[in-house]
């Protein structure tokens, strides 16, 4: 169950209120009120997510029926959310539960109409869909000109190809654990693929000797494979955590990958809600990880002499939960983005060795509005080159290299959930200088990727659903004809 704000927040009158609104006139009256005064400023007005997850996208973080409600009374302490059972009878939770189950079996959320163009301060933008129907897709990987794959949360790895979604998934796919924010994640082709077909999937995994009667232990997993006759094979593991370093929270598993121009593959692991976690590096969570394709370790990483680390992989730490990396396409350094807690989501530059500071310090507050720490900045702790407050759940981030839009050459594009947004950063000397939100209210954006078309494909949640923004040149726009960047 996703986190919720605090109950002193409540009056008595309030709950008076909500309780005796009329039930005949709608009998989620109550429940509503409930829901406005303690969990929309984080979930949503409309329950479709803030700064904390959507409620009526059917993914619940902890658990279902009974262990949601256990949840509310006695809160998630590792998530931020605080317990309820004092402030909330047994009756109230359960109308809060309800409504929520009602907003999501009765489809009250209206999908967003897609525009045909979305003007920009350079282009106007052509918005196509080119998959839909989609269950909470993840992440796009292009594969040739003409050939992409898409995976879904759930488990399922889609073909997406001559301007078609293929209706059956690929087969034999690894196992995933599709709880909470767990499931199959992220994608992408090896920079070789057109010689040696590797593909790389990361995930949500559970140790297969797991006792099937408690919630197993998760961790993300990477491995590759290749796709013969529509199925997953020649499956090999490039990384994956000791079995004694896998935790039971179903939330917090990073997973987004970035190759470098030297062949190094990166990938984050989020904290998994263990937040000092990030900050030991015996530890694989809160981390950026630096592999070899092949899952060996570069011999220049960081940590792989260190006599106290069992993850030569580890290239940063501090890093709270990963959701985007891109490589620059001039300099080839690796950015990433990070969601914060409430507020301080953060866009890092990744360097060898550095500590990026979670949970010492951070510029945003604990979900039940309490201070989480006191320090912004402290020595030795690198600073993010941007950071958002309020948080818009950073998910999904690339860097433009292509020909459609040449003012737009490399910069950086910037996904985020709960804003429902897409912003455009001008990167200059390491710096943001700019900042334009190109897309906005067409759905949760959960991944943001240039085809090899040069077209920016974004991926929506809230509907499933894969969208093309192409330069419309019937509809110019007011930069077109002059390539200077602002």
């Amino acid at each position: 169950m996703p986190h919720f704000r605090p109950a002193a927040l409540l009056t008595p009158l309030l709950f008076a209120a909500a309780v005796s609104a009329p039930a005949a006139a709608d009998p989620h009256a109550a429940a509503k009120a409930i829901y406005a005064a303690s969990c929309a400023s984080c979930h949503g007005e409309d329950l479709r997510g803030g700064g904390a997850s959507s409620l009526a996208d059917g993914v619940w973080l902890h658990g279902s029926g009974g262990q949601v409600r256990r949840s509310i009374a006695a809160g998630v302490p590792e998530a931020g959310m605080p317990a309820f059972g004092n402030e909330l009878s047994d009756e109230e939770i359960g109308q809060l539960m309800a409504y929520m189950r009602h907003v999501e079996s009765e489809s009250e959320l209206l999908e967003p109409a897609l525009p045909d163009l979305i003007p920009t301060r350079d282009y106007d933008l052509r918005v196509t869909p080119v998959a839909e129907g989609l269950d909470v897709p993840w992440a796009i990987g292009f594969l040739d000109a003409d050939t992409a794959l898409v995976t879904e949360r759930g488990g399922t790895l889609r073909l997406l190809g001559g301007g078609a979604l293929h209706p059956d998934p690929i087969r034999n796919t690894p196992a995933v654990v599709a709880e909470g924010q767990g499931g199959l994640l992220d994608i992408i082709a090896d920079p070789d693929y057109a010689t040696n077909g590797w593909i790389y999937l990361s995930y949500s995994h559970a140790l297969a000797d797991a006792d099937p009667a408690t919630q197993p232990a998760t961790m993300t997993r990477v491995v590759r494979g290749r796709i013969q006759d529509h199925t997953w094979a020649d499956q090999e593991v490039v990384w994956e955590a000791v079995p004694d370093h896998y935790v039971n929270t179903r939330y917090h598993f990073g997973s987004r990958f970035a190759f470098t121009p030297d062949g190094h593959l990166y990938f984050g692991v989020g904290d998994r809600g263990k937040q000092d976690m990030a900050q030991d590096i015996t530890l694989p969570n809160g981390k950026i990880h630096r592999v070899n394709p092949d899952g060996s370790v570069p011999s220049d990483n960081p940590f792989v002499n260190s006599p106290d680390g069992e993850y030569a992989s580890l290239f940063t730490f501090g890093n709270r939960n990963p959701q985007g990396l891109a490589t620059h396409p001039v300099t080839g350094r690796v950015w990433e983005t990070e969601h914060g807690p409430q507020g301080g989501d953060e866009l890092n530059l990744i360097a060898a060795g550095v500590n990026y500071g979670w949970p010492v310090i951070s510029y945003g507050i604990n979900y039940n509005g309490s201070v989480m720490t006191e320090l912004t900045a402290k020595d030795g702790l690198r600073q993010p080159v941007l950071y958002w407050k309020p948080s818009i759940a950073a998910c999904g981030l690339t860097f433009y290299s292509g020909d459609q839009f040449p003012r737009w050459k490399n910069n950086l594009f910037a996904g985020g959930l709960s804003y429902e947004t897409v912003q455009r950063l001008v990167v200059v000397d390491d710096r943001v200088i700019y900042k334009e939100e190109i897309l906005k209210n067409l759905g949760r954006v959960r991944d943001v990727q240039e085809g090899p078309d040069g077209a920016i494909y974004v991926v929506l949640n809230d509907p499933g659903t894969v969208i093309r923004l192409s330069h419309d040149a019937t509809h110019p726009g007011p930069g077109d004809g002059n390539e200077a960047n602002p």
